[in-house]
């Protein structure tokens, strides 16, 4: 591509805050992610775009290596650089990116262990929507819109976090669709171009997702953070850890809260995960006990079921009503139906989470089973909750062998689509939210998958991923 026809598509890119070089590359990530900059599309040269630019060959240079560190370019001596990704007219299935690729083409006969979800709603979820009924029958003088949440929700939701210790009124409680979304609303809300996130190396790479989209670059940290320095917002997962399953201690906790609030850090909690601990292990005290200012995030897509797209921030007041700004301007409100069937889905929720933990725990223990039987060389170690296992391979990296697995009929997904630095390359994170029989057929799959595997001699480095 011609450095001036660059230049035409990006328009007004240099029109926002921060510095030049994440404007650059946050515009160029738009084109990317719109399709208008196709993959495989060659870029112009860092000279000649920069002079087209009238900006100095640095900017456009540290654009190109924000955009590479994100995975949406690729940078090779001698041959340039270029968009992430297999041309068009490559089959999807070898692109890398088995999760978006069963979010949004999915195959039946495909074992689909990238996204780790239900797959298919538990009855109480059926029967809180039938019960959901008489509320809406009995709504008058109601339009339907509520950028925080109908009340009863609310005040459901925060009586649950008091019954876990951690006074709540309705006021420090937003709905959101999901998790995901609320993500979206915490880094538009304190994130600008070019802010620092600090972020557990693996973590969720829906949040790497969110905060990359707001133009923010994710830093690596050991689970658990360590000690909060200067950042825009630090982001964890302490209770079920995505995608270790592991939970930070005590002790831990209350280290992470009291640095985040010495540093003045806004700290994220992601709980969505935090019903899953298996029997017989006793969850610790969420973040939120150890501090008033810690942001609480909820979910019922991992419980219940992800269709319900009902999701909540616990944050302090004044946040929630920052937040809920944003979400009218987005979206005038979450779906009411879903909201009044929460409402009777909430008080069934630990008689819930009993029998789903029990089922997960066995599914976990078929999985490890299976994988130690037929492929003793991988390292897997059990996990105390969740829903996925965290695997070292004994050679080659994750990226190709999850290509290998997928031509096998296994989606399983590579580990360093979800660490910041695009470290961890030689894991993979596999679901265990399947049948045994789904788990016994996938482990005989990957072990045939394994059987035939020749990795490449460099690590590949995968697509984007869109994960669950």
């Amino acid at each position: 591509m011609e450095p001036v026809e660059l230049a035409d598509r990006l328009g007004r890119w240099s029109a926002g805050r921060g510095p030049l070089y994440v404007l650059l590359a946050t515009r160029l990530r738009e084109l990317i992610e719109d399709g208008e900059l196709a993959a495989g599309t060659r870029l112009p040269p860092d000279r000649g775009l920069a002079k087209t630019l009238a900006v100095g060959r640095n900017t456009v240079v540290a654009a190109y290596d924000l955009l590479g560190a994100q995975e949406r370019v690729v940078r090779r001596q001698g041959s340039g650089t270029r968009v992430a990704g297999e041309p068009a007219i490559a089959r999807p299935a070898t692109t890398g990116a088995p999760a978006f690729l069963q979010l949004l083409e999915p195959e039946a006969d495909v074992i689909a262990l990238a996204c780790a979800a239900p797959n298919q709603p538990p009855y109480e979820v059926v029967e809180a929507y039938l019960r959901m009924g008489r509320r809406l029958g009995a709504l008058s003088a109601d339009i339907g819109y509520h950028p925080m949440g109908i009340m009863e929700l609310r005040t459901a939701i925060a009586d649950r976090y008091a019954r876990r210790g951690i006074p709540t009124e309705p006021g420090q409680i937003l709905v959101t669709g999901g998790g995901q979304q609320a993500l979206s609303l915490l880094a538009r809300a304190f994130l600008r171009p070019g802010d620092r996130v600090l972020v557990e190396s693996p973590t969720y790479p829906g949040a790497l997702e969110a905060f990359r989209e707001a133009a923010a670059i994710p830093e690596g940290r050991p689970l658990g953070l360590g000690k909060v320095t200067d950042a825009a917002l630090a982001y964890v997962v302490a209770t079920c850890h995505n995608p270790t399953g592991t939970v930070l201690s005590d002790l831990a906790r209350r280290r992470l809260v009291e640095s985040a609030a010495a540093a003045q850090v806004p700290l994220i909690d992601d709980e969505v995960l935090s019903d899953l601990m298996f029997p017989g292990i006793t969850a610790p005290e969420p973040l939120a006990a150890y501090g008033n200012s810690v942001i609480s995030i909820g979910s019922l897509s991992k419980v219940a079921w992800g269709g319900l797209r009902l999701g909540w921030v616990r944050a302090p007041a004044s946040t929630v009503a920052r937040l809920s700004r944003l979400r009218a301007v987005h979206d005038l409100g979450g779906n009411i139906p879903a909201q009044l069937a929460a409402v009777e889905l909430l008080p069934e929720l630990d008689t819930l989470c009993e029998r789903i933990t029990l089922e997960r725990k066995q599914s976990h223990d078929v999985l490890r089973s299976e994988l130690a039987t037929r492929l003793p060389s991988w390292e897997v170690p059990p996990a105390p909750g969740g829903q996925t296992l965290w695997i070292r391979l004994p050679y080659g990296d994750g990226t190709s062998f999850a290509q290998r697995a997928l031509r096998h009929r296994v989606a399983i997904l590579p580990g360093n689509g979800l660490d910041a630095q695009n470290a961890s390359t030689d894991m993979i994170r596999i679901s265990f939210v399947a049948t045994p029989a789904e788990l016994r057929e996938a482990a005989t799959r990957l072990a045939t998958a394994w059987n035939s595997y020749d990795p490449p001699p460099a690590p590949l480095t995968p697509a984007p991923q869109l994960s669950v």
